[in-house]
Parts: C-alpha cells; structure tokens; sequence
C-alpha cells in the first residue's frame, strides 16, 4: 500500500508515530495497522457519544500494548451510546463494533463508528426525514 504525507505530517504505525520533514510517499510492503493524521480525533473534538467511542478506539490502534486496560472505557462508552440511541441502523452497527472489538479489530470498528457520524448529526438536529435518507444512503 502506498502513502503519500505532506512535510510535517504524522502517521501512526502500529503504535508507533512517525513525522515526515517533506512530502514523501511510503510503501508498507506488508499489513500493518495504520492511522493518518487526518483519521485521529483529538480529546476535544470527542463531543458526541459516537465521537467518544470512537476516540477510545483509536487509543488501543494507536497503542496495542495498552488496549487491555483500555477495555473497560471501551464497554463504558459501548453502554453509554446504546443508551442514548434508539435508532434501528446505530444499534445494529453498534452489535458489529462490539464483534469487531472482541477480536481485536479496532480500525474496523472505527470505520463502523466513523460511517454512523451523519446518522447521528442528523438525530442531533432532529430530522427524522434527513435520518432516513442518511441510512439508505449508508446501506446503499
């Protein structure tokens, strides 16, 4: 897989953080679990019960080592978020985070939570009909 980064930007390979000086293109010659600086949420911008669980999520991408003590967060934040919607398309991707954590596949699940971003937006603004059309477009 080839990646192209811009001077002083970071990338996160499994666990490790690496900073180019220059644009430069890189080329992972085998599977490695990797996160673009512009994939990682910072602590603030983890506003939304989606946005949070998907921030605990990148932590144990970004630090393996460290995902077994961060599982309890992850359950946490798991709980928090079924509570909080009732909407058919979260809760069933919701089932599939939780599949995905167990074994171990974080940048999966992240993808998952980050796909659910417009569903929620909309249930945040209230638009029942937006909603709707956000999951048809999602399951398209």
């Amino acid at each position: 897989m080839k990646i192209g980064l811009k001077a002083g930007e970071r990338l996160f390979v499994n666990g490790a953080v690496l900073r180019v000086e220059r644009k430069t293109n890189l080329e992972l010659m085998n599977d490695a679990v990797f996160l673009l600086e512009n994939h990682v949420l910072q602590p603030e911008d983890a506003t939304t019960p989606l946005r949070q669980l998907y921030f605990v999520l990148q932590t144990m991408v970004m630090d393996p080592v460290a995902a077994p003590s961060v599982q309890g967060l992850f359950e946490m934040m798991m709980r928090s978020a079924k509570a909080v919607f009732s909407n058919p398309h979260i809760l069933e991707s919701l089932k599939e985070v939780k599949t995905m954590n167990e074994q171990s596949r974080w940048f999966e699940a992240m993808k998952i939570v980050r796909s659910l971003y417009p569903t929620e937006a909309a249930l945040m603004s209230g638009g029942e009909a937006e909603i709707e059309q956000v999951v048809r477009l999602a399951c398209a």
